[in-house]
């Protein structure tokens, strides 16, 4: 019992002190720019957030797939619910079911998954392509039933969670090549959104520059601002 509520209790503080630096930051779940590429953005989120399909984004690295991934949320049904993100991208191929699934000790101590602690919310899946093939034969059941055991444990979990995938690669050259599971790509790939990269949405530089700005200033640096020639 004191074991638990101790973990509740870190579990409230790491809370509190992440929204206490989410606000210190600035939001990051927000859509900058007004170019026509980025709005085209808008509206396929706007159209698709209260269905509740899985949306496949893809896009180079730091176009902004995680951002899109929030702001769906955001917009969705699930807004008040938990929004995780796992990154295959950044962990070993060992570590990526714990952190996914969880897992049970012989001594009876639970570590609870990213798919647990996203209960009734949404799940993002960043460079899905990084997946080992194991990992993802077992995120297709998940997908098709919503259940799933924690890594050596026994019972069934269930779980209410909507799935969103990122990809910078092309998952169509990943699957003739053996990588990646073509059952699950057409399960992830219900809504495809792709995201611009800037050059395709230039006009919108200047806003995000003066965003950036605005966010560092909130962190505590000197207020900053571009003139003319920067621009």
């Amino acid at each position: 019992l004191l074991h638990l509520v101790a973990r509740a209790t870190e579990s409230e503080r790491l809370k509190f002190e992440y929204e206490q630096l989410r606000e210190k930051a600035g939001p990051a779940d927000e859509l900058t720019g007004t170019s026509a590429a980025i709005n085209n953005v808008r509206a396929t989120l706007k159209r698709v957030a209260g269905t509740g399909s899985r949306v496949l984004i893809t896009g180079a690295p730091g176009v902004g797939k995680e951002v899109a991934a929030r702001v769906l949320h955001g917009w969705s049904g699930r807004q008040n619910a938990p929004f995780r993100v796992i990154s295959s991208a950044r962990m070993d191929p060992e570590t990526v079911e714990t952190e996914l699934f969880g897992s049970e000790a012989e001594d009876g101590s639970i570590r609870v998954g990213l798919l647990e602690q996203a209960h009734g919310g949404t799940l993002f899946l960043d460079e899905v392509a990084d997946m080992p093939l194991t990992t993802q034969g077992k995120v297709l059941r998940v997908l098709t039933d919503q259940s799933f055991t924690r890594v050596g444990g026994r019972t069934m979990i269930r779980v209410d969670v909507r799935i969103i995938s990122g990809s910078a690669r092309d998952l169509k050259t990943e699957i003739a090549e053996s990588r990646f599971r073509e059952d699950l790509y057409y399960r992830l790939n219900v809504v495809r959104l792709t995201m611009p990269p800037l050059r395709l949405r230039k006009e919108d530089i200047p806003e995000l520059a003066r965003a950036f700005l605005i966010r560092a200033q909130r962190q505590g640096l000197a207020a900053k601002t571009l003139d003319k020639s920067a621009l």
